[in-house]
C-alpha cells in the first residue's frame, strides 16, 4: 500500500508490503527497512525496525493519523487524503472537541477568548514525551472558552477550548 509521510513541510513516498502477522516492510525513499509490532493501547505501539527498539505514539488529529518516533511526528496520507479517524461530525452533526491525543502539558495557547477561527487553524499546543502537538479548529467558528492554562496537565476526552459555531456570521457581518 502506498502512503505519503509528511513531517512539517516535508512530504516523503512510503510503500508498506504486509507480511505475516505483526510484521511488514516498509520502503521510504529507496531504503527499505524490516518492522515488527505489537500494541500496547491504540495510543502505544512498540516496534523493531531493522533490529532497533523503538516507541511509536499514535494520535488521531483533524489533519489525520500523527505517529510520534524518536521526536519527530509524522502525519500520514493515503491517496492524498489524510487518514483522520473522526467520532464526531462537524457542527452541524454535533460539536467536536478539542482534545489532548494522550496525557500532556498544555504549552502555549495560540487564541484568546472572542477570536475568531478558521477550520484547520492552530489553537493550542500540548507536549507529551517531550514532543510537541497543535491542535487544530476543527471548525470555523469563534472561541468562547478556555478551559486551560499553560503549564496544566490535561488528559484524553478533556475539553480545552470551545468554539462556538453559531457567532462566525455575526461577527463577520459586524467587522
Amino acid at each position: 500500500m502506498e502512503y505519503k509521510l509528511k513531517c512539517q513541510e516535508e512530504t516523503i513516498p512510503l510503500q508498506v508490503d504486509a507480511g505475516e502477522d505483526g510484521r511488514f516492510t516498509a520502503t521510504i525513499d529507496g531504503n527499505r527497512a524490516d518492522v515488527a509490532y505489537g500494541r500496547i493501547s491504540d495510543h502505544m505501539i512498540p516496534m523493531t525496525i531493522d533490529g532497533r527498539q523503538k516507541m511509536a505514539f499514535v494520535a488521531n488529529t483533524e489533519e489525520g493519523k500523527a505517529v510520534m518516533v524518536d521526536g519527530h511526528t509524522w502525519l500520514f496520507i493515503e491517496n492524498n487524503t489524510p487518514l483522520a479517524h473522526r467520532t464526531r461530525g462537524g457542527p452541524k452533526n454535533g460539536d467536536q472537541a478539542i482534545t489532548p491525543p494522550m496525557p500532556a502539558v498544555v504549552t502555549k495557547i495560540l487564541v484568546a477568548e472572542g477570536d475568531a477561527v478558521g477550520k484547520g487553524q492552530g489553537v493550542i499546543v500540548v507536549s507529551a514525551m517531550k514532543m510537541d502537538t497543535t491542535l487544530s479548529a476543527p471548525f470555523d467558528g469563534v472561541v468562547a472558552r478556555i478551559n486551560v492554562a499553560e503549564g496544566e496537565k490535561v488528559s484524553p476526552k478533556q475539553i480545552l477550548v470551545d468554539i462556538d459555531p453559531s457567532t462566525v456570521e455575526e461577527t463577520q457581518t459586524e467587522a
